[in-house]
């Protein structure tokens, strides 16, 4: 009879790696995931970890636009590692695949993506961006905990939200810093009371005069100008989830913005650019505009204030094309598609959600019956 295998040389088997993949686990073979709770990669079949050393925050580089507007496509490159990308024929949504990966579904519509990778299209490439800090199950309590929050869901809701499934996407963005000079013309308004004097009637019908003070306003020209240097403007540079989705996610701590590396994005999804420099610029001016509009209020002082004509240069202006770390959780219910966030930096959780109606109407139905209950027995307590 053989002799029985000794208890520490018993090996567990595992799942067979997957080939061909980047980074590979030298313990193994597989390929090697980024990892929040060790800020490092870590294979999922051995346990191998590998620690990713943490650039420096002057690594980071801010890059003069003017080099850049006229000839962006010269500065075209492809992710390293993403050299492919596949566009998901139900959102639109432009994802750049792993090496050797050929099918997936879409992180933010959960349609199947087909499997016809093209080379990726040439962009500025993502030079920074915020590493994943939150990991897959403190998500999915977030996402949970969410759920438990929602007043007048429809009861079916969490089950529907349950299908769903959790996907780690890292989304483009811009950051734009500009200084500005704007140059105003209007008019400043300023208040000053008049005691005016009026005849009303008593309860006894006798004529009464009093009086009350008058506002009126005096209007001078004004013309000057404001400056302002506008730092790390956040840009979204992707159309698959709604700016104001993007919006509530916020805010980033763009002061611990960390040089690229591919590492990083390891078992992550990416989304290429589909916001452009140039577009991107536009609509930073946009985020600048209600600044500069309140500048131009408080330097014409007052009490009113009428802008009859501004005009805003702009000048040393840079930019950063840094990506940001979401995961996205997309369900259906009755037909119609409803995406959650939750960042990947802090837990924040924000999202859309369906209604139930009936508990909407059952609610105030209760509210009322209990106004008429009170109301009932206040009466009868007087009676």
């Amino acid at each position: 009879m053989p002799d029985a295998i000794p208890e520490a040389e018993i090996v567990t088997p595992r799942p067979a790696p997957p080939a061909g993949r980047k980074f590979p686990c030298p313990a193994c073979g597989a390929r090697l995931d980024f990892n929040p709770a060790v800020r490092g990669l870590k294979c999922p079949y051995c346990g191998y970890e590998q620690a990713i050393q943490k650039g420096l925050a002057g690594d980071v580089l801010e890059r003069d636009i003017d080099g850049y507007l006229d000839r962006e496509e010269a500065h075209g490159k492809a992710i390293p590692g993403r050299e492919t990308q596949t566009r998901c024929p139900g959102c639109g949504a432009v994802v750049l695949l792993e090496e050797k990966v050929q099918t997936e579904r879409c992180p933010f519509c959960t349609t199947a993506l087909e499997n016809k990778p093209e080379s990726a299209e040439g962009m500025i490439p993502p030079e920074s961006l915020i590493p994943f800090g939150v990991e897959l199950k403190e998500a999915r309590d977030g996402f949970s905990n969410w759920l438990l929050g929602l007043w007048f869901a429809p009861s079916q809701l969490r089950t529907a939200a349950r299908l769903g499934q959790l996907t780690g996407v890292y989304l483009p963005y811009w950051t734009y810093d500009a200084q500005t000079v704007t140059f105003y013309d209007g008019e400043r308004g300023d208040d000053y009371y008049t005691t005016e004097s009026y005849t009303t009637r008593n309860a006894q019908g006798e004529s009464v005069t009093s009086t009350r003070q008058v506002r009126h306003t005096r209007w001078y020209p004004v013309s000057g100008d404001v400056a302002h240097f506008f730092d790390d403007v956040l840009v979204p540079a992707s159309h698959s989830v709604p700016g104001d989705l993007l919006a509530r996610s916020a805010p980033w701590p763009l002061a611990k913005l960390e040089p690229f590396r591919p590492d990083y994005l390891s078992g992550f999804r990416a989304e290429r650019y589909a916001v452009g420099l140039k577009d991107g610029l536009k609509n930073a001016k946009r985020v600048m505009q209600p600044t500069i509009d309140q500048l131009v209020r408080q330097d014409i002082g007052g009490d009113h204030q009428r802008v009859r004509s501004q005009k805003t240069r702009y000048s040393a202006v840079t930019f950063k094309p840094l990506l940001l770390p979401f995961w996205v959780a997309v369900y259906r219910y009755h037909d119609k598609t409803y995406q959650v966030l939750v960042n990947g930096h802090t837990g924040k959780v924000s999202g859309y959600r369906p209604y139930s109606w009936m508990k909407i109407v059952r609610f105030f139905v209760l509210i009322l019956l209990a106004i008429g209950g009170i109301a009932w027995l206040v009466l009868w307590l007087r009676g």
